[in-house]
């Protein structure tokens, strides 16, 4: 059974740093464009960062490039997001999900191709 497990939010103060991790199991992560997204309180959700294929190519929503991270560990069939300098519109519940039709990531924004998602972690930025 395909299944996305996310872990790693929590409260933090402005500036700081946490680091989501999304277990997978059942199938094989590598074999997915994988995509990390967010809804913050009375908003849409929205793509944050996305990996293609494999080692592919990744796309990071404005607002993070340059403190968000995106990285896979294949061998442990885990996807992770490093976020630093976090800010209090970071405040949100964070999403993995997968893309099982594209190769790579081509639209961070698109969450319509993305069929499989986890349950999502609280994150909490105070100012």
């Amino acid at each position: 059974q395909l299944q996305l497990v996310e872990s790693g939010g929590g409260l933090v103060q402005s500036g700081g740093s946490l680091r989501l991790s999304c277990a997978a199991s059942g199938f094989s992560l590598a074999y997915y464009v994988v995509g990390w997204f967010r809804q913050g309180p009375g908003k849409e959700r929205e793509g944050v960062a996305c990996m293609g294929r494999g080692a592919g190519n990744t796309d990071y929503e404005d607002s993070v490039k340059g403190r968000f991270t995106f990285s896979r560990d294949h061998a442990k069939n885990m996807a992770y997001l490093q976020m630093n300098s976090l800010k209090p519109e970071d405040t949100a519940v964070y999403y993995c999900a997968l893309d099982p039709y594209s190769q790579t990531c081509t639209d961070v924004g698109d969450k319509s191709r993305y069929v499989h998602w986890g349950q999502g972690t609280q994150v909490t930025v105070s100012s």
